[in-house]
């Protein structure tokens, strides 16, 4: 390249990166924040709706239908219960005891603002709330419960908290308990029945998952893969059955008795999932409410309630990020639900790597170039015969053009020649190709670990990357990417075809494009295995072309 294009391309260059940039902040703003409700205006509004229930199903008790419980509309309450723990701030409608908003104290809205991330809310933006219902023979409508207080806090020091809220329907005496503790996104719901009627009564329990079919707030921009937004439920056959919202929307799931099991709605980084008792037969089933909201929901098996005697009906509402301990801790394979895609096999042991190098360094970005190095030194060997493969064609490049040139427009002769020529010399033409069919699995599982794993949210590596999950606020990541591959593909032979020789040129500046919007952990992971693959392509490259020169054929 002579100099006066050199004087051209480089502003080009500069005012190309600094379009980009500016564009990722005119364009990339992070969600505004959601507030905690003070009233019940639009979410008691919307659980003034009721439970929808499945139309007609055989129940795992063999009743045909389910009416829906609590489901007439009702007056809705002005006040919501507040409960607070360490990790969670809740509000509970009292007018059917919902969760209509739920904040994550752990974890922030956004790496700009210290208000915590609201993962339940009903508003004009999103409605998402967990709905429970009781269906009790002789009532209709939505049980208004009562409380001693209308905020709750769990103190330092204890365990648990227990909120309750009484109502009395048709003289059966209702209590529903909501139990938290510390550390912890488990919510127990618990209904304490006494019947003091004179007759026997049916109680059934009803947990809901509904959801908007608004954006999800978590899930970056760009041209990456999106993580999964929708319904999952789990059973017995199937322990992780993905149920989108079309599926729900278009009634392709079918309602099912399981034994046990779980019910749950995900979304990137966190998820909400009710659980019940696992020693009793469940029905799952999954609808659209009148608000036009996706429904995920489970229906336990009817307890009949004899006269002057009390029952129990439970379930617990995990609501909180994906984190695999505490998902396991919960349900059996609730910690499915971090989709690690179809190379989970390879993601789950890198995952582990990464968490334990993590617990000695401190640091994710520094626990993720660690974790390249390892892996770069497990596939070191399959590394060093691919690249001593590259190596000799680099070197036997000046004779290749001999036969090129010696057969001219003959291709078959070349063809003939050149195979020769490489079983004399033992190379193996394909052997350059090897390095990248070994690392894409690898790359591709780092991929979906890093993007699935809530541990890498707004975690910060060094200077002006201070979220690890998302691109480079800068880029500069993905342009050093770019450099080290231009350096990497210098090492490599050039391609006989001129066509191809000009393809392989443009690939830096196309990778480098696609990895602007890639998570900075990933572009982490890439430069320094690029880094890594030129020391040890180097090397190789300087032994073999120091080597005894080669023997030129005929």
């Amino acid at each position: 390249m002579d100099v006066k294009r050199l004087l051209l391309v480089i502003p080009l260059a500069v005012v190309a990166y600094l379009m980009v940039v500016q564009w990722n902040k005119d364009y990339d703003q992070p969600a505004a924040e959601t507030q905690a409700p003070q009233v019940a205006s639009q979410a008691a509004n919307a659980t003034a709706q009721g439970l929808e229930a499945p139309s007609s199903s055989t129940t795992a008790n063999g009743d045909t239908g389910l009416s829906t419980p609590d489901s007439a509309a009702s007056t809705p309450s002005n006040n919501l219960i507040e409960v607070k723990t360490d990790v969670l701030d809740l509000r509970i409608d009292p007018q059917g005891g919902d969760v209509v908003y739920a904040a994550l104290l752990e974890h922030k809205q956004n790496n700009a603002s210290e208000s915590p991330f609201v993962l339940l809310s009903d508003n004009q933006s999103r409605s998402y709330v967990a709905k429970s219902g009781l269906q009790l023979d002789g009532h209709k409508g939505r049980i208004a419960f009562s409380a001693d207080s209308n905020s709750y806090t769990l103190a330092e020091g204890d365990d648990s908290l227990q909120v309750d809220l009484k109502a009395d329907i048709n003289g059966v005496a209702v209590i529903k308990r909501f139990t938290v503790s510390q550390d912890s996104y488990q919510i127990k719901v618990d209904y304490l029945l006494d019947n003091q009627s004179q007759q026997p009564v049916n109680a059934r329990f009803i947990g809901q998952l509904a959801r908007d079919n608004s954006a999800d707030p978590t899930s970056g921009g760009g041209m990456g893969m999106k993580s999964y937004l929708g319904a999952a439920f789990s059973s017995e056959e199937n322990h992780y059955q993905k149920v989108d919202f079309e599926d729900i929307q278009d009634g392709s799931f079918k309602n099912v008795d399981v034994q046990g099991g779980w019910v749950s709605m995900i979304q990137h980084y966190f998820v909400s999932a009710w659980v019940p008792a696992d020693n009793q037969k469940n029905l799952y089933y999954a609808n659209v409410d009148k608000q036009n909201r996706n429904v995920a929901a489970f229906a336990s098996p009817t307890t009949q309630i004899a006269a002057g005697q009390q029952a129990e009906l439970g379930a617990t509402l995990f609501v909180g990020p994906k984190d695999q301990d505490q998902l396991e801790a919960t349900a059996p394979y609730l910690e499915l639900v971090v989709d690690f895609g179809w190379l989970w096999f390879l993601a789950n042991p890198l995952f582990w790597l990464l968490e334990h190098i993590h617990a000695l360094v401190g640091n994710w970005g520094a626990s993720i170039i660690l974790l390249t190095v390892l892996v770069k030194v497990v596939l070191f060997p399959l590394s060093a015969t691919a690249y001593r493969s590259m190596a000799k064609m680099r070197k036997m490049g000046p004779e290749m053009q001999r036969i090129k040139e010696k057969y001219g427009s003959d291709r078959q002769k070349v063809s003939q020649e050149m195979m020769k020529f490489y079983q004399t010399e033992k190379i193996n033409p394909l052997g350059g190709c090897l390095p990248i069919v070994i690392q894409m699995p690898v790359f591709i599982a780092l991929y979906w670990m890093l993007m699935e794993s809530v541990e890498l949210r707004h975690a910060p590596f060094m200077l002006w990357i201070q979220d690890l999950s998302v691109k480079d606020p800068l880029f500069i990541l993905p342009i050093i990417m770019g450099l080290t591959m231009f350096i990497q593909q210098q090492l490599n032979p050039t391609p006989p075809d001129p066509t191809q020789a000009k393809i392989m040129k443009m690939l830096p500046i196309v990778f480098t494009f696609f990895f602007l919007w890639f998570p900075a952990g990933l572009v982490l992971y890439w430069i320094v295995n690029n880094t890594l693959s030129i020391a040890q392509q180097y090397v190789i490259t300087r032994q073999i072309e120091n080597a005894e020169p080669t023997k030129k054929g005929a």
